[in-house]
């Protein structure tokens, strides 16, 4: 489901991600989730929120942003 606010993300995104990393998560995660609302337009079996959580981290790399030794997202 779409998440209203960052609040609303996964404990693990925001423990992880910094402030405006978890805005584009949030955004691309929502954009995902209505562009593969359509099961036709997802790969195999995997579940539309499979597939949003990849587009999102997928997102938050594209952004600039990568993971280091502390397990957190740093801007690059």
């Amino acid at each position: 489901m779409p998440y209203r606010t960052t609040k609303d993300l996964p404990d693990g995104v925001q423990h992880a991600l910094p402030a405006h990393a978890q805005n584009v998560y949030k955004e691309a995660f929502n954009s995902a989730y209505g562009h593969y609302k359509d099961p036709k337009k997802r790969r195999g079996n995997e579940d539309i929120e499979q597939v949003a959580h990849k587009v999102a981290w997928g997102a938050v790399k594209k952004a600039g942003y990568q993971r280091r030794d502390d397990d957190k997202w740093h801007k690059s």
